[in-house]
């Protein structure tokens, strides 16, 4: 009998990076790179576990906007194509390489690349979601739903803008995957008074906080982390494990820092000569990130004196890691067994872009967990719908009841990461198209023809800008150029809309632009801003 559960929960999201009027986009490879090195080997994982019946559960969560991005023709085209250049140098670079040190390097980016655009572009005909919901239908994962353009909900300056954004995205949610998720993602894993409130006027079971929002909770919890946490709501929190976290994200003692790991910042796109590249590049031909790494991490040495990577090598110790993460996890629940008589739940959760994009060994760790942990009969891998259903044969009763601490798994665990003195210039603005969204809701309830899709566009525009992503580029300094313009952008086609809407006089040739700018959402409705107007059976959630 296991004495304890295993919940591991990847975060897949992106923010909505869409630019029709460029034929290629630096930001937009984002996305392609999240496709083709962690999307769909992730995929790659979970069906090869199936196939070979190994017992698995897996909890994700897809934010609406990467959704959103994965569901778009023009986007799914260009991935395509991103995918097929891949394939040619790939080729290209089999030649180039062969007999040196980096050849089985070169093979293996080969392998991987032509299986992604088969899997893609042929198996799936660019409709990703597709396989992920087959493996939810199968019981294999569980999929949970988040806010709409991950906002992090504490920041909103109103009840109807945060219920807003979470209608919108269980709204998503249910076109992406049918259905209402039982769990929820928190953005940036934000909690603050009365969220709980908003996502049981949903019909939500459960949501995720850090470790100290669990641990800070009035009362303090008996369990700590190692229980879900009854919100006065009624929904749980289930609150994120410290040693399994620092054993796989901390800078000085986890796994992804080994030196027989692939290296991500040196790169074939800076390494070779341009005219090589030119086929590759974006128009500009400056040099950037196209994949093909070759070099291992090696130890604290500078990038020029950083040595070859060698697949065989990372591998094995991406195993040994795995074997090192289960025999600390049985380690834990046996320990936290004897101690407690509870059977402790160790709650795992990560960005998916960790594995396979930044740490490119990381999805064969990920199988090989789950391949250990399935022959271990002290652990069991659940997902919280699989705890949840079995909580009443659990015991001791574990129910423990609690108000989570104001919290996110940001930088020092609160909000300094997003508002801070390279960000806060936007909150101003923000909170003021909230409410000015809430009382046109209120004072346009049924508007119709021209001035109902300038309010539905006013909407999309506006929960773009509140994406956490443009004030944390902003703060951490990657990509910030970008992220000012692109929330300025967002705000500046806001603000022309809407005060077209309050004149009584809308450009249609404008609206139409901006519509096909910012396409995100095409269900959006306006009057999912009127108060009470978004619990789990009204036509706006």
């Amino acid at each position: 009998m296991a004495k304890g559960y295993l919940i591991p929960v990847l975060h897949c999201h992106l923010p909505y990076v869409h630019h029709p009027d460029y034929d290629d986009f630096l930001e937009e490879d984002w996305f392609y790179e999240a496709v083709s090195e962690t999307y769909v080997p992730l995929l790659h994982v979970l069906e090869r576990l199936e196939a070979d019946g190994v017992p698995f559960a897996l909890t994700l969560s897809f934010s609406p906007t990467l959704c959103e991005m994965l569901s778009n023709d023009l986007l799914q085209r260009r991935c395509v194509r991103y995918l097929e250049r891949r394939v040619e140098l790939a080729e290209k670079e089999i030649g180039r390489t062969e007999g040196g040190p980096f050849s089985e390097a070169a093979r293996l980016y080969h392998r991987r690349y032509r299986e992604v655009h088969r899997t893609y572009a042929e198996r799936y005909d660019r409709k990703l979601l597709r396989g992920f919901a087959e493996l939810a239908q199968r019981g294999s994962i569980e999929l949970i739903g988040s806010a709409a353009t991950h906002a992090l909900l504490p920041l909103l300056d109103t009840s109807e803008g945060k219920r807003a954004q979470v209608a919108v995205g269980l709204r998503n949610f249910e076109k992406h995957f049918g259905g209402r998720p039982g769990g929820f993602w928190l953005p940036e894993c934000a909690y603050g008074p009365g969220i709980d409130d908003i996502l049981a006027e949903f019909g939500l079971q459960y949501f995720f906080v850090d470790t100290h929002g669990v641990l800070l909770a009035e009362p303090r919890p008996r369990f700590g982390v190692f229980a879900p946490l009854a919100t006065p709501a009624g929904v749980l929190a289930f609150g994120r494990d410290v040693e399994s976290s620092r054993q796989v994200w901390s800078a000085d003692e986890g796994y992804p820092g080994a030196p027989e790991y692939r290296e991500f910042y040196r790169d074939l796109g800076y390494d070779a000569e341009l005219e090589y590249l030119r086929p590759y590049l974006h128009a500009d031909g400056v040099h950037r990130y196209l994949g093909f790494k070759y070099h291992r991490i090696t130890g604290d040495v500078p990038l020029d004196r950083k040595e070859p990577y060698r697949p065989g090598d990372a591998t094995a110790r991406a195993e040994a890691h795995a074997e090192h993460f289960v025999k600390h996890r049985v380690d834990q629940v046996s320990r936290l067994h004897r101690a407690t008589g509870l059977d402790p739940v160790i709650v795992a959760p990560y960005d998916a872009e960790l594995f396979g994009h930044w740490w490119l060994e990381g999805l064969q760790f990920l199988e090989s967990v789950f391949r250990r942990a399935a022959v271990r009969d002290e652990l069991a891998c659940v997902t919280p719908g699989h705890y949840l259903r079995d909580r009443r044969d659990r015991r001791p009763g574990a129910a423990q009841a609690g108000r989570p601490a104001l919290s996110t798994w940001g930088d020092r665990g609160y909000f300094e990461v997003w508002v801070n003195g390279s960000n806060d210039w936007i909150y101003p603005r923000l909170h003021a198209a909230e409410a000015g969204m809430v009382q046109a809701a209120v004072s346009m309830p049924a508007a119709e023809g021209l001035t109902g899709r300038a309010l539905d566009q006013c909407a999309r525009e506006l929960m773009l800008a509140q994406s956490s992503d443009w004030p944390f580029l902003m703060s951490v300094g990657t990509a910030r150029d970008y992220a000012v313009r692109r929330f300025k952008d967002l705000m500046g086609r806001f603000d022309d809309l809407f005060g077209q809407v309050r004149a009584g006089k809308i450009d249609k040739g404008r609206l139409e632009t901006y519509e096909w700018l910012d396409d995100a959402f095409p269900e959006m409705d306006y009057t999912v801003f009127r108060k009470n107007q978004h619990g789990p059976h009204s036509s706006a959630g």
